[in-house]
């Protein structure tokens, strides 16, 4: 339970210059400003976010954020993965959650982020959650750098994978893509931080796994509008289409 003086809901958007498909992929132009102003923009329009916070190793990134005026903070430069930077940003941070919304996704809905998380508050259970979008065409549902997922009958997370799932003899079910995007309980972000990573993580890169692997269940919202992962400087002409598209 919130005291008065702590905060509800941070949002967190870890943001690295180094990618190995991609570097400075952050600060690429999307529609005249650098992608990671698109995420921070949207993401302050969530009422139920008291909070935006980026969290970079790169002063380059450091001096952009603040050019348009966000809050930034600098991290190590050693860690391994995304929320190992989350931890550290929100190291000082009282807080009950905290919004891990990834610095490529630049068309995540601010609607869309509301929704996850007054879902998840009425989950007496819940302790992480996430975004997921139905998948409609097959050149997406083989491509490699689209994570999909499968669910259970509570909308709990059964599995990710890179590889389109389930195989499909006979199509009956829905297909899922995964938006980057994780809601957590504080108190869980910090014990998840601490796992060993598991051997479906690392031959997925997939870091949720680690969540299922040790017996916790991942509750999954329905988004109601579609985004662009940015992975490769190709994904950047469908991004900014569509983000045109919405003016």
């Amino acid at each position: 339970m919130a005291t008065k003086d702590m905060i509800s809901v941070i949002a967190v958007i870890p943001a690295r210059y180094q990618s190995s498909r991609f570097p400075g992929k952050p600060l690429a132009d999307l529609a005249g400003k650098p992608m990671i102003q698109q995420v921070y923009e949207r993401v302050t329009q969530v009422d139920a976010i008291d909070r935006v916070l980026i969290a970079t190793d790169d002063q380059r990134i450091f001096e952009a954020v603040k050019m348009f005026g966000g809050n930034v903070i600098m991290t190590r430069s050693d860690h391994q993965t995304g929320t190992d930077r989350i931890v550290e940003a929100i190291s000082s941070v009282e807080c009950e959650w905290v919004l891990n919304v990834q610095g490529d996704e630049p068309l995540v809905d601010p609607g869309d982020l509301e929704n996850l998380i007054q879902q998840t508050k009425q989950q007496e259970s819940a302790k992480v959650s996430t975004l997921m979008y139905p998948i409609e065409d097959n050149e997406t549902f083989n491509d490699p750098n689209v994570v999909k997922l499968i669910i259970n009958a509570r909308k709990e997370a059964l599995y990710f994978s890179r590889s389109p799932i389930p195989f499909e003899k006979e199509q009956h079910m829905t297909r899922w893509r995964h938006i980057g995007v994780y809601l957590y309980q504080r108190e869980f972000l910090l014990q998840f931080n601490q796992w060993e990573r598991t051997e479906l993580e690392l031959t997925e890169q997939l870091e949720q796994l680690r969540i299922l692997d040790n017996g916790y269940s991942i509750f999954c919202v329905q988004a109601q509008k579609d985004g662009v992962g940015v992975d490769r400087p190709e994904d950047l002409i469908e991004a900014e289409k569509l983000l045109l598209s919405q003016g």
